[in-house]
């Protein structure tokens, strides 16, 4: 763990995304990013992306909005109006986390119909729909046989939690952005004690900031550690074996919301 800490000038390539923040690749998710970089020339009107909490899917969906200039579509949006509406004169949409769309028994056919509306209309346009969710898309709770058979049809995509070289690279540029130097002792210590999740590195590096500032303080494995029980909801913390300052124990791979 130690060694991939040092490494702070990692060969990973950087992806525009949110803001100034960077998209980087690796094996866990290389296969959605070529499908992105694919698009227009996508072979059906949809693509789904699957994966676990945390594996990306949101930030990827997100950097696709940038070059296509989709609308997204959540559950109380499509609740309270038809797509027509919704859609406008773009021909992209965006239905992130599709188990959350779907809703409860009560609007869940309601959504379905909605969703159908919305893929024909798109198809016509000779436009895109990106789906994304956590389970694999022949697991997502579709009752409509239409919908259901249309986006059986769609090129469907799983990302992966990131690994360690990814995850180290994602704090070296979430630190690097706010121009925080950080030595590989603090990143050896929060790796194994931090969630896999790109949203949790993000708040992480934030509270670090924001406190290293507010104290006057450089980013040390004791502010570390104190920040990290700051956010312990969010995080999955490793057993303390002696080796506090390094993190060398065990390590896990939780994600997140």
């Amino acid at each position: 763990m130690s060694d991939i800490a040092r490494q702070l000038a990692l060969d990973l390539p950087h992806r525009p995304a949110l803001g100034r923040e960077d998209f980087l690749v690796a094996e866990a998710n290389e296969v959605a990013v070529a499908w992105i970089d694919r698009w227009p020339e996508w072979p059906q009107p949809a693509l789904l992306l699957y994966g676990p909490a945390g594996s990306g899917k949101t930030h990827l969906a997100s950097v696709w909005q940038r070059g296509s200039g989709a609308v997204r579509l959540d559950h109380d949006a499509l609740l309270a109006h038809e797509p027509p509406a919704l859609l406008g004169d773009t021909a992209a949409a965006i239905v992130d986390g599709i188990e959350d769309v779907l809703g409860d028994e009560a609007t869940q056919c309601e959504m379905e119909r909605k969703l159908l509306h919305t893929y024909n209309m798109l198809r016509e346009r000779q436009g895109h729909l990106l789906l994304t969710g956590r389970r694999r898309p022949a697991e997502w709770p579709l009752r409509l046989p239409d919908l259901r058979s249309r986006l059986a049809a769609a090129p469907a995509v799983g990302l992966g939690l990131p690994d360690d070289q990814l995850f180290a690279a994602v704090l070296v540029k979430l630190f690097s952005d706010r121009q925080l130097r950080v030595g590989p002792q603090v990143l050896s210590y929060l790796m194994p004690r931090i969630e896999r999740s790109f949203a949790h590195a993000r708040r992480l590096v934030a509270a670090l900031d924001d406190i290293s500032l507010e104290a006057r303080r450089e980013i040390t494995v004791p502010l570390a550690r104190g920040v990290l029980d700051s956010l312990a909801p969010n995080v999955d913390e490793a057993p303390d074996d002696g080796a506090r300052e390094m993190g060398e124990d065990k390590h896990g791979s939780g994600g997140s919301g």
